[in-house]
């Protein structure tokens, strides 16, 4: 009987109402939205990640089981840390590193990131996907809802792609101070 977990990673993509999309394909859907959406696109790809947040998480809970952990809430967050990162880059969306940034909001650093593209040379972040499952994923280990806003992107021609999170106050906040003209680093500084 074949089994319906990875031989390298143990992630069950069958059985998590989870699928194998390739980059090139979440690449081509973004600049097809864009074209034709214009800026409604990043609405539409962040409603989309956030719907599928919870397969994403759902599925972390049943690969960390394969580990002998029962529950993502009860890991040291160094451990936790770890473990979202090893998840995260055995699923095949990339390596990650989780920090804190001013003690004021998560943060979420990607060298790889799988929805990036450094070869569209877009001038905004795009990761807009991306957002919306965060939201959505790292959600379930917040009394809160989260919002979440990239920052740095590869689509743009940043090294990395960087994503902040906190609540929604905190991250409104942020980006008001952004669009004004504050860079994102003295705009999380700033929050009180």
């Amino acid at each position: 009987m074949a089994s319906n977990y990875s031989s390298t990673s143990g992630i069950d993509v069958a059985g998590s109402e989870m699928l194998t999309v390739g980059r090139v394909a979440l690449s081509a859907l973004r600049s097809a939205l864009l074209r034709d959406a214009g800026p409604e696109a990043a609405a539409c790809l962040q409603e989309a990640g956030y719907a599928g947040g919870h397969a994403v998480y759902a599925s972390f809970q049943r690969w960390l089981r394969t580990r002998d952990v029962e529950d993502a809430a009860e890991l040291p967050m160094d451990e936790f840390q770890r473990l979202a990162s090893e998840f995260f880059r055995e699923s095949g969306w990339g390596n990650v590193e989780l920090n804190a940034l001013h003690d004021a909001v998560a943060v979420v650093d990607s060298p790889d990131w799988g929805e990036a593209d450094p070869h569209d040379h877009l001038e905004h972040p795009a990761c807009h996907f991306t957002t919306g499952m965060f939201a959505d994923f790292f959600g379930h280990f917040s009394e809160v809802p989260l919002g979440v806003l990239e920052v740095e992107c590869r689509s743009a021609g940043a090294d990395r792609c960087r994503f902040l999170l906190g609540n929604g106050d905190v991250m409104r906040y942020v980006y008001e101070e952004m669009e004004r003209g504050a860079g994102y680093e003295e705009a999380v500084a700033g929050v009180e």
